[in-house]
């Protein structure tokens, strides 16, 4: 089994937030793991008229089991590198269910 991968959680202004690398026009929105120390999401939207990180809010408001609102993308906007806070959420309970996400897709990359 691979080494631990660093991926870090803190607790922003308003909410829990972390790193997420996109890679946008994927043939469906999801997890795919953990990429130089940021979560990495495929996205079906294309980098058109704020389309991704309008896909993007929506992905990780149901991933964290918050509102859309909830989600916003505080740096980053026009780049594969984001910055995302999920407000409302404390550091410790975003991680976890991130963590379960991950958990998830590594059980059926195994199957």
């Amino acid at each position: 089994m691979d080494a631990p991968v660093s991926f870090r959680v803190t607790d922003g202004k308003e909410g829990a937030r972390f790193l997420v690398i996109v890679a946008p026009r994927a043939s469906k929105t999801a997890l795919a793991g953990i990429h130089d120390g940021a979560l990495k999401v495929r996205l079906a939207a294309p980098p058109v008229d704020g389309a991704a990180n309008e896909e993007l809010a929506g992905f990780i408001s149901r991933l964290l089991g918050l509102a859309k609102s909830s989600v916003s993308i505080v740096a980053g906007q026009t780049s594969k590198r984001k910055t995302v806070e999920a407000r409302g959420l404390k550091s410790a309970e975003a991680e976890k269910k991130i963590q379960s996400a991950l958990a998830q897709i590594e059980g059926k990359k195994g199957k």
